[in-house]
């Protein structure tokens, strides 16, 4: 038996029924990810398995590294092939790590490969893949994989020309969004690149930003821009939420000295990051937009490393920053002021799985299902006990069945696997408590939970326009 087969990850009668029935057959829905929008307005195809596989994923680097590949392998000019090679001795050695399981799934689905990547198979995989690559561009991965919706991640200055494409031109059955990401909007850790990014803002907008006035409501002008492209999202990268307040004063005061690039120290950035954020909740809750918080990641901790390569290169770790207390102020301040959007809360450290998992009943409001949602597990937790961990915490700390499901948050048009991933371990579990006698052997009952998980509560969570095969 090949090491990916049809039940794989699925261990009892129930779970093989719930995936093969329900969830094997939803489309995906794919809220939040980073795939570059020109490959997706240009339907680019790949010149080879290096190109749509180790070109910039940083979990593959990372491993490398620890398996003493030089960074010549890594993010060097190596050759192509050599880099695909490096990787391939390293796959061996990623035995319990998710790349394992990822690597051999995705080797599987998108190209038929049982083999087992290592060195010694390494040409043959090399190979067959670049074959069937000729003829597979994005739109053929699109379809093969029934997605129905995408979600990149863009900067508030970003023009959108390659989403201006999309919608023109309408390529795939596939709905492209982009989602607000104004995270340089309020980083002032380094001033003078705030001033550059403000004068970007002015810039994109057609609006002056001399004050801090100026610099909302161009800011809101560039939400609106968004709006009018079909994005019903934004998403913030943030440590923590600050446990501060700002004045109105203090804020004209922090951004008048930032904006003419001078330093501001930790408190005065912390009580600005909380300004803008409440800012940009009063934005999403007019527009009726969903409001995504990624929290705890420690970035760039290799100082040298990230001098030499720059960001996103794979020297990033969970933090252990406090959530709680900031976290709990800024939602109970946009819940008082009747400007709270849908929201959904990720975090990347599993120590604050409950507090995350309790956080969200605090802010239901009774009349929109599913408001607050406790995100999926995300980067270091896409994993088999992250994920596992998470599903718990919802479901013994809130309501399963509302939850919106998985999203890739990659880079790479080689994860929609990940979903079947999820998927697998969502029925294995379900799976599991039938067989324990813990929930009702009603699999069709619970079938309609899968596949509302996998993907009909997005559906309606989001409540952004599919194409014509998904509406």
């Amino acid at each position: 038996m090949a090491f990916i087969h049809d039940d794989f990850l699925l261990s009892n009668d129930a779970a093989r029924t719930l995936y093969h029935e329900h969830a094997a057959k939803q489309p995906i829905y794919d809220y939040h990810c980073h795939l570059p929008p020109a490959d997706l307005a240009a339907n680019r195809s790949f010149g080879n398995l290096f190109e749509v596989w180790l070109e910039g994923d940083h979990y593959k680097w990372r491993a490398m590294r620890a398996n003493g590949v030089d960074e010549t392998y890594c993010t060097g000019d190596a050759d192509p092939y050599d880099k695909f090679l490096a990787f391939a001795r390293t796959v061996p050695h990623t035995i319990r790590n998710p790349l394992y399981h990822w690597t051999h799934l995705e080797l599987q689905r998108y190209f038929g490969i049982d083999l087992l990547l290592s060195e010694d198979t390494a040409k043959e995989v090399w190979d067959e893949a670049n074959r069937q690559l000729a003829s597979m561009n994005v739109k053929a991965i699109l379809d093969k994989f029934d997605v129905a919706l995408i979600g990149t991640t863009d900067d508030p200055a970003d023009t959108l020309e390659h989403h201006k494409a999309l919608a023109h031109d309408k390529p795939y059955d596939t709905a492209v969004y982009p989602a607000f990401r104004p995270d340089k909007t309020h980083n002032l850790a380094d001033a003078k690149a705030f001033a550059a990014y403000v004068r970007s803002i002015e810039q994109a907008s057609g609006v002056a930003c001399d004050t801090l006035d100026g610099f909302l409501d161009a800011v809101a002008q560039r939400h609106a821009f968004f709006h009018q492209m079909g994005s019903r999202l934004s998403d913030h990268g943030l440590t923590h939420v600050p446990a501060v307040d700002c004045s109105e004063s203090d804020a004209h005061r922090i951004f008048g000295r930032a904006r003419e690039g001078l330093n501001i120290d930790p408190i005065d950035q912390d009580k600005f990051t909380v300004y803008m954020m409440l800012f940009f909740g009063k934005l999403d809750s007019d527009a009726g937009w969903t409001k995504q918080l990624h929290l705890g990641a420690m970035r760039n901790n290799n100082a040298w490393a990230f001098e030499r390569l720059g960001p996103d290169t794979g020297f990033d770790s969970i933090g252990d920053y406090p959530q709680g207390e900031g976290l709990s102020a800024y939602l109970g301040t946009l819940a008082g002021r009747e400007q709270m959007p849908r929201t959904i809360l990720y975090n990347l450290n599993p120590a604050d799985n409950y507090l995350f998992a309790t956080m969200i009943g605090n802010f239901q409001d009774g009349r929109t299902v599913g408001k607050v949602q406790y995100g999926s597990g995300w980067w270091f937790l896409d994993q088999k006990e992250g994920m596992t961990w998470q599903l718990n915490a919802l479901s013994n700390l809130g309501l399963l069945t509302r939850f919106v499901g998985m999203l890739t948050d990659s880079r790479s048009f080689l994860s929609y696997p990940r979903h079947e991933y999820f998927r697998r371990l969502l029925c294995d579990m379900l799976g599991r408590d039938v067989e324990a006698g813990e929930l009702p052997r009603d699999l069709a009952m619970l079938g309609r939970v899968v596949e509302n998980i996998c993907f009909h509560n997005a559906k309606g969570y989001f409540q952004m326009a599919l194409g014509p095969k998904y509406a």
